[in-house]
């Protein structure tokens, strides 16, 4: 999976997923890179379907996410990268998952809030690159207890 960290002078861009069940929760735009693309056209391509921004150079990766977890069934590795140059103007609509529900800018300060707790896979990246960006690639990396999301405890590794 690839991960999109675009800034401007308002904040950072972040999306506002619809999942099963109806809840929501914000993440940077992203998604499955899939078979034959490079993570970085990938990455492009989900940036334009989710947001309608077309990046066109990237720096990176700025940090690497891999979680485990077990007793789920699943794995997740995710390379996020930092887009340098992008045109268009932001908008949702093309999102052929139809995951994606808003997107918007969100001052610093507010990302956190926005995040939530939930996923500190998401929260915990975003939180240390925009307390204190840095050179480079940062790895991040978790494993989850438990076999059911209401039983599941998230724990750095």
């Amino acid at each position: 999976m690839g991960g999109a960290l675009i800034e401007q002078a308002g904040g950072l861009l972040l999306v506002r997923n619809q999942r099963h069940g109806g809840h929501h929760d914000w993440t940077p735009p992203g998604g499955v890179i899939d078979p034959g693309e490079s993570l970085v056209d990938g990455l492009t391509r989900e940036v334009f379907e989710e947001t309608g921004l077309e990046v066109e150079d990237w720096a990176g990766p700025t940090y690497r996410i891999d979680v485990l977890a077990p007793g789920l069934g699943w794995r997740l590795h995710v390379e996020a990268w930092r887009a340098i140059a992008w045109r268009g103007e932001v908008r949702v609509g093309d999102d052929p998952d139809g995951i994606v529900v808003e997107a918007r800018f969100v001052p610093g300060v507010d990302c956190v809030t926005h995040l939530g707790r939930r996923q500190p896979w998401v929260t915990d990246p975003v939180e240390a690159w925009l307390s204190e960006p840095w050179d480079g690639t940062r790895s991040f990396s978790y494993r989850i207890e438990g076999t059911t999301r209401a039983d599941m405890v998230v724990v750095a590794t």
